[in-house]
């Protein structure tokens, strides 16, 4: 159900334009000035405003000014009795949707909201497709080894299910892209994919950030917040490195799994959720459990699906395709012709260990290309790709 905010001093115009809008099945909040909507825009939502321009205390083109400044975005359509077209120019000029005078015609009223969601659905579209295009770019898994054949295998007939999976391989690997896969393939690729940093959250915010907060829950808590679960309901929550997870997180996120339900942070109300859950960890989870640091309800909820990516020194067939693949992204990226790499250079790279994986593969690509010559040869390895 779509939330419009009324701000108006008149009583009269707010009943009358709030019973108008819950007859349309809107959810509706009112208040009577610039001051106390923006207290409601701290705490709560809106996919729609109507402000009035003349009132007490905060005036509607002050109020349109610190809504602007806000991160999220919201169509503000303004209303007023004293209106004129210096006054419109001035609102729009500011970024207000739209202008309606008083007094306000139901059929005008009707077609501004319309046309108000409408636009910000396309925003939100927007959005979603510039982050779905971005993560496209980044995510293909490269390679023809058996072992990434074997993963490619298991993502195409896990993807299409809501199967939780647990995906586990050293630093650098690949573990995100197989990750983004997941998604991708998935009935759920149109919605968001939500990632995590389990190791990189302190323990004491980890809750908040996975589950949210309310207003007031604690000392920084200024405004409500929505979790990463409620934002993936839909679509994917990877819960990367879980194995560094706190002991309350955990039992926060089995139960999460377990109903389908998750309650803020600071808050009472459960909240149902659509969420499927990936998880990865570069860490052993059985000796985890037995040394007491992991949950062993959780991981048997979490390890549905099991898909160890190799490392990079497990996979070394996989180099020159690998190699091929970044030398034409970074030549492309710092708009240079691709470099071409000598048989004798890339038998060198099979020969290198690689402790940082895939991803020191690409860095130790780009050092070559930024330091060789025309060519990249085995002495150019010899000479720059020293550990």
């Amino acid at each position: 159900m779509k939330k419009i905010l009324i701000i108006d001093d008149e009583r009269a115009i707010r009943s009358t334009l709030k019973e108008i809008l819950e007859f349309e099945k809107y959810e509706v909040d009112d208040a009577e000035d610039g001051t106390v909507g923006l207290k409601y825009i701290e705490s709560n939502s809106y996919d729609l405003i109507f402000c009035d321009i003349k009132m007490p205390k905060m005036d509607g083109i002050e109020f349109l000014e610190r809504k602007m400044k806000s991160e999220s975005y919201c169509p503000i359509i303004m209303i007023s009795g004293h209106g004129n077209i210096e006054t419109a120019v001035q609102a729009l000029k500011k970024g207000a949707y739209d202008y309606i005078e008083k007094p306000l015609d139901l059929n005008r009223v009707l077609v501004a909201v319309r046309n108000a969601l409408e636009n910000n659905s396309i925003v939100e579209e927007n959005k979603t497709l510039k982050r779905k295009i971005k993560s496209q770019n980044s995510s293909t898994i490269i390679g023809k080894s058996k072992a990434i054949s074997s993963i490619i295998e298991i993502i195409n007939k896990v993807a299409p299910t809501d199967a939780r999976v647990l995906i586990t391989g050293a630093n650098g690997s690949g573990k995100e892209l197989v990750a983004k896969q997941l998604h991708e393939k998935s009935n759920r690729s149109k919605a968001e994919f939500v990632e995590v940093n389990c190791a990189a959250i302190p323990s004491e915010l980890i809750e908040s950030e996975l589950f949210g907060h309310e207003k007031g829950s604690f000392t920084s808590a200024h405004k409500q917040k929505s979790g990463k679960f409620e934002q993936a309901s839909g679509g994917t929550l990877f819960l990367d490195e879980i194995g560094d997870m706190s002991a309350s997180a955990q039992a926060k996120v089995l139960r999460a799994l377990q109903e389908n339900k998750i309650t803020r942070v600071g808050g009472n109300k459960e909240i149902k959720i659509d969420t499927r859950i990936v998880a990865a960890t570069n860490k052993d989870l059985r000796k985890e459990i037995n040394n007491g640091n992991f949950r062993e309800d959780l991981y048997h909820r979490l390890n549905v699906i099991p898909i160890h990516v190799p490392s990079l020194n497990e996979r070394i067939d996989d180099i020159p395709i690998l190699t091929d693949f970044f030398l034409v992204q970074i030549c492309k990226d710092q708009g240079i012709v691709k470099k071409e790499i000598k048989a004798d250079a890339l038998d060198a790279l099979k020969e290198i260990n690689w402790t940082g994986n895939i991803r020191e593969l690409k860095n130790i690509i780009e050092r070559l290309i930024i330091l060789s010559g025309k060519e990249i040869t085995k002495t150019d390895v010899s000479l720059y790709c020293s550990h």
